[in-house]
């Protein structure tokens, strides 16, 4: 019994928190500074995210010739910036991967 209640408990909070923001989102305006800085949130996160997966895959820095992730990344960032074209960089970032992987480890 004690589960359900913290089910319900978890369950009031998170809709709470997203409720009352949404029932107020369209009365607030944010300022222009903080609507450009918001703009690089995303930027953030997905750096958080892939940094450690790319240089940290195991727990640790590891920064070598048979690391088959900073590969991967490089031909994605590469690929992404020349094409902009979101399916072909990750099929090329996981192609470049795999066969650095199969080649090299």
């Amino acid at each position: 019994m004690n589960e359900v209640w913290m089910l319900l408990g978890m369950f009031i909070v998170t809709f709470g928190v997203r409720y009352i923001l949404f029932a107020f989102a369209d009365n607030i305006e944010f300022p222009d500074t903080l609507k450009r800085a918001l703009n690089y949130v995303p930027i953030a996160v997905l750096t958080a995210i892939i940094f450690p997966a790319v240089f940290m895959p195991k727990g640790e820095y590891y920064f070598a010739i048979e690391n088959p992730y900073i590969f991967g990344a490089i031909v994605a960032v590469v690929v992404s910036a020349w094409k902009k074209h979101m399916l072909l960089t990750v099929v090329s970032g996981l192609a470049a991967f795999g066969a650095w992987k199969y080649l090299f480890v």
